[in-house]
């Protein structure tokens, strides 16, 4: 691997060595268009709807009741809801930062941010520890509930706070950062070598350790970070009925195969163990983890992208266990699940992490909250057989229990983390190395950085992507000598087309790309075009015939973008009052695609035989409409 980082910019990750460097938010700007309308609804409507469930339920109170001296009588929530303050804190840093560089005005979200870290300040302990849930008279002790407590899972997340606001506002004086530094050096004192040598039940500290690391340059927290890395397969947790292996505690992670248990803790701990690899020169841990990826995403990963077929453990189930109706495929996971895939890609520089990180932003994060922002799944099914229950937006919902989007969850780890993404979704745009700059997901944006050798390149990408597959990317920038643009070309996008044109609009050259990376090397002279064409034709997707719940099946998919048959479209059709289980697709009629990017497909009626074209639902827009029955993988007529 070579060194990739000299300055640090405002980005979650930031590795010291790799085949990319990320280019942060202080670099790349989303403008408009799809993301663009999420990360505008998420920084004006999500943030605020989180922070008054956090204080309506009283999690944010419990670090005021700490301070106060009045615990463990007036606590609220389960004992990870610590975490979900930092999310949110997490969260508001990215959009300081991003409204910032965008010259917008945050002076309502600073002065919320740093009402909060007052707060939590206020109730760390003298020695650092952090914590509304335990170490309290009347409340457990310290470190005692590692399996369940999540005490460090808590830090984890402070810690991925703590460097948001250290990369986007490093001169701020709100205290965090020092917060942060305090708790980790406990962490560090109590954990290390010598001190409990055991891991917390639930992966998170760290990836929070590591990254801690790199932004205050304390190489203590990436070798505490290593530690729990190599701790995990020593049995050191207690062994409950799902088995060790929902903690990652049966195996060592450089030893396993594939991830298994828990999907949230596997991506969260696969996600740190890239980090201390890439840190470390750890080439064979940093294969393993490659390994495993591959065997994941080919075998335990559902056509939208999302991860974990097992509701009782929120767990991986085994090889080609997908059940469609029975999907967990928790948000939480497909947050973690672009974490892991994004270091991969920066350490190694393959397109296909990219590829996975777009299919789960499309179908799993952008799927969980409504276009309001206001209400979220936990769970996204891909199958429903009864339309769900109206759900009141002044009522908890139980986590995965919803069937449709719910306001707030006993378990609301979801909301802040989505938050999160949305509001730090510019620095998964687009990379640089010493040849040029690499776009890995594609938004109306502005790009301007410098390369390895100093030379500045500065670009702007006009897309309506994925309504259009054309990329259409302008250089503001004259260069000397030739530097290389690199554009990804997805997977299921064969056929894609490149064309390169000089400021005048003349065609300098005209070729196909296959999936992969399609790559211009050019002096490009500002006002020089790149224009990449992807084809989103609607398309049939066949299942793996290993996957028993989808034999016979087939998924409409669009670009990025998987489709599903909602039985609202029925209303007006003679299949309206067809049973929704008797519907099959017929594939030999094709399938109607409108000026919007809307799908249309055949369906039929198995016992009636009635027939009728009836238009397909983006996945990550289904059950907008009220309740309804819902499926992706549609049976085959005559299958």
């Amino acid at each position: 691997m070579t060194r990739t980082t000299t300055t640090v910019h405002s980005v979650p990750v930031a590795p010291t060595m790799g085949a990319l460097r990320p280019l942060g938010l202080d670099e790349v700007t989303i403008t408009g268009g799809f993301w663009g309308r999420r990360q505008e609804v998420n920084g004006t409507a999500t943030l605020a709807h989180i922070g008054g469930w956090l204080e309506r339920e009283g999690w944010l109170a419990n670090f005021d009741l700490a301070a106060s001296g009045g615990l463990p009588e007036g606590r609220r929530g389960r004992e990870f809801s610590d975490s979900e303050v930092y999310k949110y804190l997490e969260a508001i840093a990215w959009e300081i930062g991003r409204r910032g560089a965008a010259g917008e005005a945050t002076d309502e979200l600073e002065a919320r941010f740093r009402s909060v870290v007052a707060r939590v300040a206020a109730a760390q302990g003298p020695d650092g520890y952090l914590n509304t849930r335990f170490g309290r008279p009347g409340q457990p002790a310290r470190w005692s509930e590692l399996e369940w407590g999540h005490e460090l899972y808590c830090l984890g997340h402070l810690f991925q706070a703590a460097v948001a606001r250290a990369r986007t506002r490093p001169d701020a004086s709100d205290g965090l950062v020092d917060v942060a530094r305090r708790a980790a050096d406990l962490v560090c004192e109590v954990f290390g070598e010598g001190g409990i040598e055991t891991i917390c039940g639930h992966a998170e500290v760290e990836v929070g350790l590591a990254e801690l690391g790199r932004a205050l340059d304390a190489p203590r927290y990436l070798e505490q970070a290593r530690l729990f890395i190599e701790r995990h397969g020593r049995g050191t947790l207690r062994a409950i009925e799902w088995g060790r292996s929902y903690f990652q505690d049966d195996v060592a992670v450089r030893d396993a195969e594939v991830l298994r248990g828990h999907a949230v803790r596997a991506n969260y701990l696969a996600a740190g163990a890239a980090d201390v690899a890439v840190e470390s020169g750890d080439d064979e841990l940093l294969h393993a983890l490659d390994r495993q990826w591959d065997t994941t995403v080919e075998r335990r990963t559902y056509v939208t992208g999302g991860q974990g077929s097992h509701h009782q453990d929120e767990a991986f189930g085994e090889d080609w266990e997908l059940p469609t109706d029975r999907a967990y495929s928790e948000t939480c996971a497909g947050v973690a699940s672009m974490m892991f895939s994004w270091r991969l890609l920066l350490a190694q520089g393959d397109p296909r992490h990219a590829d996975l990180i777009e299919r789960t932003l499309f179908n799993v994060v952008e799927t969980s909250p409504s276009t309001s922002g206001t209400a979220f799944y936990y769970a996204n099914t891909l199958h429903q057989r009864r339309p769900g229950a109206e759900v009141d937006a002044d009522t908890v919902s139980r986590r995965a229990e919803s069937s449709l989007r719910a306001p707030w969850f006993e378990v609301s780890c979801c909301p802040p983390n989505v938050a999160r993404t949305f509001a730090s979704l510019a620095a998964y745009v687009a990379t640089a190395d010493a040849a040029g700059v690499q776009l890995h997901q594609y938004a109306p944006a502005s790009i301007r950085t410098t390369l390895g050798d100093g030379r500045e390149v500065a670009l702007e990408v006009a897309t309506e992507y994925p309504r259009s597959g054309s990329v259409r990317v302008t250089v503001l920038t004259d260069a000397a000598e030739p530097w290389t643009l690199s554009l990804r070309v997805p997977a299921w996008a064969s056929g894609a087309r490149l064309t390169v044109l000089d400021a005048g609009g003349a065609v300098v050259s005209h070729s196909t790309a296959g999936p992969g990376a399609a790559t211009v090397e050019r002096a490009f002279a500002a006002g020089d075009v790149v224009e990449l064409s992807l084809p989103v034709e609607p398309r049939y997707t066949a299942p793996d015939p290993r996957v028993d719940a989808v034999r016979g099946c087939l998924v409409v998919e669009r670009g990025p973008e998987v489709f599903a048959l909602e039985s609202v479209d029925l209303a007006g059709t003679p299949l309206a009052a067809s049973d929704f289980a008797d519907l099959r697709v017929d594939p030999a009629a094709g399938l109607r695609e409108d000026a919007d990017g809307g799908v249309g497909a055949t369906i039929v009626d198995e016992r009636t035989d009635a027939r009728a074209e009836v238009p397909l639902v983006r996945y990550h827009d289904w059950a907008e409409r009220g309740p309804s029955q819902m499926r992706v993988w549609l049976p085959v007529v005559g299958a």
